[in-house]
C-alpha cells in the first residue's frame, strides 16, 4: 500500500527533535513491502498546502500521523502549546481534499487514544509499538476490512524485532541544520517507579535492548548517508542497571565510531570508570533525570535516591569534565514551603552544571500521580486530562514559588527558568551558529590551577 506519515510535533523546547518515531515504523512498513512518504510539519513551517499537493500527487492509501507530545509540560505556557488543537485543524483539512483512511499512533497518543481520536476525528488508532500493530491494520485495510478502532500491539518486540530508523532525507537534513542533532534508541522499557512518568505504560517495565552492534550499524549509516555529526540516545533511561548501556559504549569504542553523543541518565548507578568508558566512546554531555532538589520530594517522586547521591553524580561529571545538565521539577507530591527553600538551597551546590527547573507536574492518565491526586482530594475523578493538568502539592502556593525561582536563578546563565527563558537562550545562541546539545556552552569548569569558588547563596 501507499502510505504517507505525517510527524506533527512542532514543539522546539528546549531544541527540535527528530521524529525518530515516525522513521523507525517507516522502515518497519517498508521491510513488508509497503511505499512510504514522511512529512514533517515542524519542517515544512507550517505549510499545509506542501501536504495538499503531496496527497494529490502521491495518492496515499492511508494517512498515518505520529503524535509525539500532548503539549510541552511547562505549567507557565502550555496554554498556549496544546498540540492537540493543531493536529485536529490539520486533520480537517486533509479531509477536505482526500478520503483515505486516517490513522494516529506515538507517545502522545497513547497516553489517551480514545479521547484523542474522538477530539481529532481520525478513524484509527495505534497504541504502544506501532511495528507489528500498524502492519496488521494495514493487512485489514487492504483485505477490505474494517480494523478496530484502537489496536494495540499483541507482544513487546525484542532485539532484531525492533527496527532502525529509516529517515527521509530532507526531514533529516532540516534538523540537522536546526539542532545539529540526530537520535537513535538503543532500548525499550523502564524498570523505575517514577509516581508521573509514563513510561512503563508506554513500553513496558521490563528491558529489551537491541544487540550493540545493530546500533553501531545504525550509526554508521547514519554517518555515512547524512553526514551526522551528533547523536541523542532517547532511551528512557540511558544507564540501565544491566549494563546494556556500557557495552554500547565498549562496542562504539571497538569499532572506533568516533561520534559525539548524549542521553537521558538516572543519577545513580555511575561509577568513575564508567563516566572515562563513556567518554572515550564518545559521550558530549548528559541529562540528568534528577526531578527533585530535596530528600521529602525525591521520596514523594518515588525516585529512588537522595539529594547527596545527586551531588556526588554532579562532582563525578565535573571531574571527568562531562557536562551534566539536572531537569528539576518543584511542586510535587511531599513538597513544602520548607522543601521549597530547601531544595533551593541544595541546588546551589551542584556545581559546574546547568540546572533546568519546571514548576509543577503534568498529570497523564495510567500513572501513579493521577491515583495520588484523586485520592489526595487534587484532582476531580471525572478529569480528562486531555487538556492540560497539573499537580500542584497543596502545601505550597505556586505563585510565590514561581516568584523564588525567579529571583533565586537570577543572573546566572546556568539556571533556567522559567523553561522559556532556556528556550529563548539557546534560540540567541543557534542565532550565532551553535549546534548540537549545548549545555557545554553554558557551563564554565574551572582551570586546573584555579581555586574552585565557594557555593553561591541562593535567595529563597
Amino acid at each position: 500500500m501507499r502510505i504517507l506519515l505525517i510527524a506533527t510535533n512542532t514543539e522546539i523546547e528546549p531544541y527540535p527533535v527528530f521524529p525518530l518515531g515516525m522513521a523507525v515504523l517507516a522502515s518497519a512498513l517498508l521491510s513488508s513491502g509497503h511505499d512510504v512518504r514522511q512529512l514533517d510539519c515542524l519542517a515544512l513551517g507550517g505549510d499545509k498546502e506542501i501536504i495538499r499537493s503531496v496527497c494529490t500527487e502521491y495518492r496515499p492509501q492511508v494517512i498515518g500521523f505520529s503524535l509525539r507530545n500532548v503539549d510541552n509540560v511547562d505549567s507557565l505556557t502550555s496554554h498556549t502549546h496544546w498540540a492537540l488543537r493543531e493536529v485536529r485543524e490539520l486533520i480537517a483539512f486533509i479531509r477536505s481534499f482526500c478520503d483515505a483512511p486516517l490513522m494516529m499512533g506515538g507517545p502522545g497518543f497513547s497516553l489517551m487514544p480514545e479521547q484523542i481520536l474522538d477530539y481529532t476525528g481520525a478513524d484509527f488508532g495505534i497504541v504502544g509499538e506501532g511495528e507489528e500493530a500498524c502492519r496488521n491494520v494495514l493487512e485489514q485495510l487492504a483485505q477490505g476490512q474494517t480494523p478496530p478502532r484502537i489496536t494495540k500491539g499483541t507482544k513487546r518486540l525484542q532485539d532484531k524485532e525492533m527496527h532502525g530508523a529509516s529517515p527521509c532525507p530532507e526531514i533529516m537534513d532540516f534538523y540537522l541544520r536546526e539542532s545539529g542533532v540526530a537520535s537513535i534508541q538503543t532500548k525499550r522499557g523502564c524498570p523505575h517507579t517514577c509516581i508521573y512518568c509514563t513510561y512503563p505504560a508506554l513500553e513496558g517495565t521490563k528491558i529489551r535492548a537491541r544487540e550493540p552492534g545493530d546500533v553501531v550499524d545504525e550509526i554508521i549509516r547514519l554517518k555515512r548517508d547524512y553526514s551526522i555529526s551528533e547523536l541523542f540516545f532517547t532511551d528512557s533511561v540511558f544507564n540501565d542497571g544491566l549494563g546494556h548501556w556500557l557495552a554500547l559504549a565498549e562496542e562504539m569504542i571497538r569499532r572506533e565510531v568516533n561520534i559525539s553523543w548524549s542521553g537521558f541518565f538516572q543519577p545513580i548507578g555511575i561509577t568513575q570508570d564508567a563516566l572515562r568508558l563513556c567518554r572515550r566512546a564518545g559521550l558530549k554531555a548528559m541529562e540528568l533525570g534528577t526531578d527533585a532538589a530535596s530528600d521529602a520530594t525525591l521520596q514523594g517522586l518515588r525516585k529512588g535516591f537522595d539529594f547527596k547521591t545527586v551531588e556526588k553524580i554532579n562532582a563525578l561529571c565535573v571531574e571527568e569534565r562531562i557536562p551534566c545538565a539536572h531537569f528539576i521539577i518543584f511542586g510535587g507530591p511531599g513538597e513544602t514551603e520548607l522543601t521549597v527553600r530547601e531544595g533551593i538551597e541544595n541546588i546551589g551546590r551542584l556545581q559546574h552544571c546547568v540546572v533546568c527547573a519546571f514548576l509543577g507536574i503534568r498529570i497523564y492518565p495510567n500513572t501513579a500521580l493521577v491515583r495520588h491526586a484523586i485520592e489526595e482530594g487534587s484532582l476531580d475523578p471525572a478529569a480528562s486530562c486531555l487538556e492540560p493538568t497539573y499537580y500542584f502539592s497543596p502545601h505550597i502556593d505556586p505563585a510565590k514559588v514561581e516568584t523564588q525561582l525567579t529571583q533565586a536563578f537570577k543572573g546566572r546563565r546556568d539556571r533556567l527558568f522559567p523553561p522559556s527563558k532556556g528556550q529563548e537562550q539557546m534560540a540567541v545562541m543557534r542565532k550565532f551558529g551553535y549546534r548540537g546539545i549545548l549545555w557545554d556552552s553554558l557551563i564554565r569548569y574551572p582551570a586546573s590551577n584555579e581555586k574552585e569558588p565557594s557555593i553561591y547563596a541562593c535567595q529563597a
